[in-house]
């Protein structure tokens, strides 16, 4: 792009082309602005011509998760509620950055009612799909923006993370998932819980970086924000010396049952890795307060926030049947309830603090089955044991919990040929650490490529 050599608008034809031929099969993107995407390149070439800088991001075409704003677009939430939605006035925060850095976003990406479970389907927009393999599902809530990027439709998607939506996603179609510090990405309109943050889903960790020095950085508008780091996280991926890190292994943190071949797949890679760095290897044993209960307690109350007056209980038969469980489960929880579920909160910030006393690092399969099938169930069986759904989704939410940065990064396929991940999740705030722990397994090990590409 800075030398002319490519034109963002030739590089978006390329894009819309991908979209085109792959979408209807996938479902990937629920929204394409054309027009919009266009405008935007051309912009983008138009800079580039005056010799003027274009920014990181010239010319990168994107989606947005339909969960966030995008200015000319509507935000529908994979919900039926929101199927008539007018065209947001203005771009998300982490949005606007990007757009700022000179990145051409092509449209939305689907999602799940809310984004409330682990794989994308709803009933307005259908079932979304894995490009590995059309059968099984991509993840989610940020599932369409995985299938996207896995697809070759686009080089770069944004998510949200509030129990593992890029992770998981990231994990089961073979791409690189980054799930910030809370508060590293400014996020004003964030949940009460205060357990969602914004990402992306990309294909090399440093695509990941360069999107988090874009993006990350304080905002008046977010109280939560973190101040600039005082490094790019681009420049420290070859560079920060992480050979004396204290790094561990759990292959189910005490209360997780996992399905073998995940298990074997992420200790694989997990040694690979300890092995890369000249760590030492240990084999955490961990107890902690059940953080699948604390989560869902935690977010109790979120939902509302994302519906408006008079739209329940009076549409209660456009929802989701999960959203509404939880809608009638949060009407009944009484005041002590709410206060108990945030005092297990406390306990499990607590003990997850004395782990990362222990080690600096925690390492552990990013999910515990592989990609299901598309339409769902979830599954409630794992390793032969009868289990609750999000127990198929166990290790990302603890990050989310307790405000650590963590990464799913590729650990390898399955005999079926579908990918799982190795999740590594690092003390509060130093989200250069995982992304450089990423970036060594990524140089040592490299992952397979993706389908489309």
């Amino acid at each position: 792009m800075r030398s002319g050599e490519r034109t963002a608008g030739e590089v978006l034809e390329e894009s819309l082309a991908a979209i085109e031929a792959r979408n209807a099969s996938l479902n990937a993107f629920v929204v394409v602005d054309r027009a919009g995407a266009r405008a935007a390149a051309a912009a983008v070439d138009a800079v580039v011509r005056d010799g003027r800088d274009p920014g990181p991001l010239a010319g990168v075409p994107f989606g947005v998760k339909d969960l966030y704003d995008l200015a000319g677009t509507p935000t529908a939430r994979g919900s039926l509620l929101y199927k008539d939605a007018l065209p947001a006035a203005s771009d998300a925060l982490d949005v606007a950055r990007m757009r700022a850095a000179g990145a051409v976003p092509v449209g939305k990406t689907a999602v799940p009612e809310f984004g409330s479970v682990c794989f994308t389907a709803s009933p307005g927009w259908g079932v979304t799909r894995n490009p590995w393999d059309p059968t099984v599902t991509p993840g989610g809530s940020s599932g369409g923006s995985a299938a996207a990027v896995a697809a070759g439709m686009v080089p770069m998607a944004t998510g949200g993370d509030g129990g593992g939506s890029i992770r998981i996603p990231a994990a089961w179609t073979g791409l690189v998932g980054l799930k910030p510090s809370f508060g590293r990405i400014p996020y004003p309109d964030n949940a009460a819980s205060q357990t969602d943050t914004k990402g992306v889903l990309v294909a090399t960790v440093a695509d990941a970086a360069r999107h988090l020095d874009v993006t990350c950085g304080p905002s008046a508008r977010d109280r939560t924000s973190l101040p600039l780091p005082g490094i790019r996280y681009e420049d420290v991926l070859d560079t920060l010396d992480v050979s004396g890190l204290r790094i561990g292994w759990s292959p189910d943190l005490g209360y997780a049952a996992v399905e073998p071949e995940v298990s074997a797949l992420a200790e694989e890679a997990a040694r690979a890795l300890v092995g890369a760095v000249g760590a030492r290897w240990t084999r955490l044993e961990v107890q902690l307060t059940d953080p699948v209960r604390v989560w869902m307690g935690a977010g109790s109350l979120d939902l509302y926030q994302q519906l408006e007056r008079g739209m329940w209980p009076d549409r209660a038969g456009d929802l989701h049947a999960v959203n509404r469980y939880n809608l009638t489960h949060s009407d009944l929880m009484t005041p002590a309830q709410v206060a108990r579920a945030w005092m297990r909160r406390r306990r499990l910030e607590a003990e997850v603090a004395a782990l990362h006393d222990e080690v600096d690092v925690v390492l552990t399969p990013t999910t515990a089955v592989p990609p299901f099938a598309a339409e769902g169930p979830i599954p409630e069986v794992i390793a032969g044991q009868s289990v609750f759904p999000a127990m198929a989704v166990p290790f990302t939410m603890v990050a989310n919990l307790c405000w650590n940065p963590a990464v799913s990064v590729p650990a390898g396929l399955t005999a079926a040929g579908l990918p799982v991940g190795l999740q590594i999740q690092g003390p509060r705030h130093a989200d250069e650490v995982v992304l450089r722990l990423a970036r060594v397994l990524e140089q040592a090990r490299p992952w397979p490529p993706l389908p489309a590409v």
